[in-house]
């Protein structure tokens, strides 16, 4: 969902103790250690551990919903959704959906989770007030990502070589929409344009909704579309106008795509090596290298690297806080976050931006979801 899509996931980790606090951004981080089955509740104001919640399985995904007191984690190898109470900082209900899942997503009026499952084959429907399955609609083979719609009404599924659009009122899956080796999808905040990314074939497809998929172009890039990130326009919801970034192998850039009005390729910027996951602030993209454990600092306005940051090993996810004061990257192999502070990045001669602090976490921190006190 392009609208909401810099993924309003924030990650941040460890330490015992009590601490002076700082003017930090007031609410919690909940990281999921994968290796430590366990969920790390964060205190972004003191930037301490407040608490390790255990869970019985290993996750890999942490979702929030915008309004309700309570994230969501998934453990895929069992697949269980974890209800967690934001303000208690405690495991509250868990809900085994299928022998396997893949991924997990919050309906954007906040009423339901979808969980894409891999064992069944299948998407299914969970009803937050009660944490039971509404429906599950079966899938014809393996399932690879899935979105939905900001309108509630549609979602859509990749599959190894195609893309369906599906009809969450009727519970209907469509005809493939299109052929080709797909991973990420996204809507457009309008719900009328759906974005898939076509990594055989390294390129963006966009599809028009209304008519049943129908495909409006393909944007041929210079990269594998192995990642997909947005900025989002100041009041965090909207990204009309805005662009999209993707990374991937084949070129040590960052690609950058107007996808709105009339798509097209704007530029490919040379960014770090082999880099991966992304995630922007208001004025910055800041880009993860997870092989030499660097995030290149991208100006938007100007689409230009303005400093490197060195941050651990293995950069796997980044995010930014919702008051863009803090970029947070968590480390998978060093078990650490790094924290840089958005407001210090400057340009410099060296371009070399410095740490905040490094806070141990635990084993393997893949994902996290931040949520405001």
């Amino acid at each position: 969902m392009i609208s909401r899509r810099a993924l309003f996931a924030f990650p941040l980790v460890a330490a015992c103790g009590r601490r002076r606090r700082s003017a930090g951004f007031r609410g919690y981080a909940f990281v999921a250690n994968e290796e430590g089955n366990a969920i790390a509740a964060v205190d972004l104001e003191a930037l301490a551990v407040a608490r390790h919640i255990p869970l019985i399985g290993a996750p890999t995904s942490v979702v929030s919903t915008a309004k309700r007191p309570f994230v969501y984690a998934l453990s895929p190898s069992n697949g269980t959704v974890h209800e967690i109470e934001v303000d208690r900082l405690s495991f509250n209900r868990r809900l085994a959906v299928a022998s396997s899942a893949l991924a997990i997503a919050v309906a954007p009026d906040d009423t339901a989770l979808y969980v894409l499952a891999s064992e069944p084959q299948s998407l299914i429907r969970i009803a937050l007030d009660t944490l039971t399955v509404e429906w599950r609609m079966p899938l014809p083979r393996d399932p690879v990502d899935f979105a939905v719609a900001e309108d509630t009404a549609t979602a859509a599924v990749s599959f190894a070589n195609s893309v369906r659009l599906v009809d969450l009122t009727a519970r209907k899956l469509s005809a493939p929409a299109g052929e080709g080796e797909f991973g990420a999808l996204r809507f457009l905040a309008d719900s009328r344009t759906l974005i898939a990314a076509d990594r055989g074939a390294r390129r963006l497809s966009m599809y028009d909704v209304p008519s049943g998929g129908g495909l409006i172009t393909h944007l041929p890039l210079a990269v594998r579309p192995d990642h997909l990130c947005t900025n989002l326009d100041p009041d965090r919801r909207a990204t009309d106008g805005g662009q999209l970034f993707v990374t991937g192998e084949g070129m040590d850039a960052v690609v950058v795509v107007y996808p709105y009005h009339t798509p097209e390729v704007a530029e490919t910027v040379l960014a770090g090596h082999a880099p991966g996951p992304m995630a922007a602030s208001l004025a910055y993209l800041f880009v993860a290298s997870p092989g030499s454990g660097d995030v290149n600092i991208l100006e938007i306005n100007s689409r230009k690297v303005v400093a490197v940051a060195s941050v651990g090993a293995d950069p796997g996810f980044i995010t930014v806080t919702p008051d863009d004061q803090y970029a947070l990257v968590l480390n998978r192999s060093s078990g650490d976050v790094a924290v840089l502070r958005v407001g210090a990045i400057t340009k410099n001669r060296n371009r070399r931006a410095s740490l905040l602090t490094v806070i141990p976490v635990g084993s393997r921190p893949v994902s996290a979801a931040v949520r405001a006190v």
